[in-house]
């Protein structure tokens, strides 16, 4: 059985079998400008879909860039917060109070001055803690123009004193202030604790 039915017949003048349709020149030209303008809009829309998914893809990359970045940014605030957390603790059960201890004497000096300097002429009262006196007897000494009559009083706490110059007044609490200072830094680790458990 043959297979020529199945194959084309190139044997044929195009001429004649009438299959053949030549096209006028304005008719091919338009055919041109068709193609033109399709391959034209093809491309156009290939390079928008290209500049779009350009643009998705480096927003998509600047964002998880932004978000490890901010990770990393409060990975470094809790590694380091937790890790001066230690020293926190040392600066303000251990260095500070006997910073502050050693500098009271020191403190109630100035005070003083600063009240004598406001009540030119006035006798001068300090009240201190008992076993104080001791301590704050040779600082005074060295401020001779200012005479300064000390008491003990055994109700007052250690670290406060009260300052009395004619009419005025001034309270010293070194344990508030050590308390206020103590309060702020757990204030502010619990804070930093806070924020790294909910990044």
């Amino acid at each position: 059985m043959s297979i020529a039915h199945l194959l084309e017949n190139f044997d044929l003048d195009p001429l004649n079998s009438g299959m053949m349709h030549l096209l006028h020149e304005d008719a091919l030209e338009e055919q041109r400008l068709a193609a033109f303008e399709q391959g034209y809009s093809a491309g156009w829309e290939d390079a928008v879909t290209a500049q779009s998914e350009d643009h998705a893809h480096l927003e998509a990359t600047l964002t998880r860039n932004l978000e490890d970045l901010s990770f990393t940014y409060h990975e470094a605030l809790t590694q380091m917060t937790q890790s001066l957390e230690p020293m926190f603790q040392s600066l303000m059960t251990t260095v500070l109070p006997q910073t502050i201890e050693q500098g009271f004497g020191h403190h109630i000096v100035e005070q003083l001055t600063a009240m004598a300097e406001e009540q030119v002429a006035q006798p001068a009262l300090l009240i201190v803690p008992a076993g104080a006196g001791a301590q704050l007897k040779p600082l005074l000494d060295q401020q001779s123009a200012l005479p300064v009559q000390l008491v003990e009083e055994a109700s007052l706490p250690p670290g406060q004193a009260c300052l009395r110059v004619g009419t005025a007044e001034r309270d010293v609490d070194c344990n508030a202030f050590l308390a206020s200072i103590t309060e702020a830094m757990d204030a502010f680790l619990y804070e930093a604790k806070e924020i790294s458990l909910n990044d």
